[in-house]
């Protein structure tokens, strides 16, 4: 009989999709409390998703000894706390995006990791889990794509001002960046999940749409380690919203929908350069069984890596990756320069990308 982890919320926004993948896995997983500040919206998931507790004291989650994992679904600020205690408490954790404020602290976690042998974290990044991206990661492994060229990737979406009429939204102390922190991750994250990390970035980023303090509109180009090429575009003032994924290789042109929210899904098109070679790949298309994906996968993923006791399927390290595009991103956006990756101690930036005022005051909170 399979064993089912339970599971305890911290957050009732974002945690509402959290909920849903947990709700398409009832067999792997329970939820039996819920912890949040917004009572009027905590109270109406518990009832939505038939929870039986409700809290305002997260302290009171980590303290449980009938918990297997705490799942954080906070404003970006408050998640490496949230990760330590639960870590330190004797859990799994799962994280939502952005993992944390700086590389510093995602090597900080890595070493917290390290004390607890057995613990597992596991950032979100649900977006990999689309068939469409599945195709294309197949036909990777089978040899079917050759050489990388260039990869496209436009996140173009709209947030006008009653997005950021929520407080912890546009400000660097909270929020801990726009758009390219916030919003395009999970693309960014596809290029990593496909080529492998980055090696350098030059980035040109500007606030043109709200009148917030951080970025809503940047424009990056990237030079990946596997020697292929990138750009990358991303903007929250797209009347029409859109997200796009174009893959070059020598044999293959792979393209997503454009739909903004679920650019992974099927169904993509995928262009071979001869008759030939698209009859290969539409053979190995044809064998290819769907599954579940977004959230419902991910979390699936997980309950076998803390059942068969192995690494999560989103590692530390994968949000490291796009952290460090994140980081390079600002670095080379305030001094006109390529930067490049990885991020070591010694960059100026490893411990935290805020400007050095807003820097200063969140150290001091």
């Amino acid at each position: 009989m399979t064993r089912k982890l339970r599971v305890g919320v911290i957050g009732a926004g974002i945690a509402a999709r959290h909920l849903a993948g947990f709700g398409w896995n009832k067999e792997l997983f329970e939820v039996p409390v819920l912890c949040s500040l917004d009572e009027e919206r905590g109270r109406a998931l518990c009832e939505e998703y038939d929870i039986g507790e409700y809290t305002q004291d997260a302290d009171a989650l980590f303290a449980r000894d009938d918990l297997d994992i705490i799942d954080i679904s906070t404003p970006p600020s408050s998640h490496f706390e949230l990760c330590r205690k639960g870590i330190e408490s004797g859990k799994h954790v799962i994280c939502e995006k952005p993992l944390f404020g700086s590389i510093a602290e995602v090597d900080e976690m890595g070493r917290i990791l390290d004390r607890y042998p057995g613990r597992k974290l596991m950032p979100i990044f649900q977006y990999r889990y689309g068939s469409g991206l599945q195709k294309l990661k197949l036909l990777i492994e089978r040899g079917l794509a050759g050489k990388p060229f260039l990869t496209t990737i436009e996140t173009h979406w709209w947030r006008g001002p009653d997005y950021y009429a929520v407080p912890w939204r546009g400000n660097w102390a909270s929020e801990l960046g726009g758009g390219l922190l916030g919003h395009a991750i999970h693309a960014h994250d596809v290029l990593n999940y496909v080529h492998g990390p980055c090696a350098e970035v030059f980035s040109y980023g500007a606030t043109l749409v709200n009148p917030i303090e951080v970025e809503d509109t940047a424009a990056l180009s990237v030079k990946m380690r596997n020697g292929s090429l990138a750009t990358l575009s991303m903007t929250l003032g797209s009347r029409k919203e859109i997200s796009r994924l174009r893959f070059c290789f020598n044999d293959l042109v792979a393209e997503s929908i454009i739909e903004p929210y679920t650019m992974g899904r099927d169904p993509w098109t995928f262009v071979a350069g001869t008759e030939e070679h698209q009859a290969r790949i539409d053979e190995v298309l044809a064998a290819y069984v769907p599954g579940e994906d977004g959230y419902t996968r991910q979390f699936e993923l997980f309950h076998k890596a803390i059942v068969e006791d192995t690494d999560p399927p989103v590692t530390l390290q994968d949000a490291r990756n796009s952290l460090e595009l994140v980081t390079a991103a600002y670095f080379s956006q305030r001094t006109g320069q390529p930067t490049p990756m990885p991020i070591a101690a010694d960059h100026p930036l490893y411990r935290s990308w805020l400007p050095a005022g807003e820097w200063r005051a969140a150290a001091t909170v």
